[in-house]
């Protein structure tokens, strides 16, 4: 089993930042990809960005330009620089890890951003 840890969430203001952290336990074998998927209440998860262990990079258009995922393939973590962020953005924010292939798909707990305006 994986486990994923969420580090980062909190209360900011609009306007604000905030950098998310997951560290995995251990590598689950390339390729793979790591991402951010968020749930506001009512609402669906999804997916906010994510990264490949190759470095290639998908973003929801709603942050296109205001959040930037970044990952150390060595630690097998993955940020999530937020900026500009909008009462929008407030949810719990999911970290995942899988394996792109199949055989693998780890969520971590969520760690809440709420954004007030």
């Amino acid at each position: 089993q994986v486990q994923l840890v969420e580090s980062g969430g909190g209360l900011v203001q609009a306007g604000g930042s905030l950098r998310l952290s997951c560290a995995a336990s251990r590598s689950i074998g390339s390729p793979n990809a790591m991402g951010w998927y968020r749930q506001a209440p009512g609402k669906q998860r999804e997916l906010v960005a994510a990264v490949t262990s190759g470095g290639s990079t998908n973003y929801a258009d709603s942050v296109k330009g205001r959040f930037t995922i970044s990952r150390n393939n060595a630690q097998n973590t993955v940020y999530l620089q937020m900026n500009s962020l909008k009462p929008e953005d407030t949810a719990v924010y999911y970290c995942n890890f899988r394996k792109i292939w199949g055989g693998g798909d780890y969520w971590g707990q969520g760690t809440q951003v709420t954004v007030s305006s």
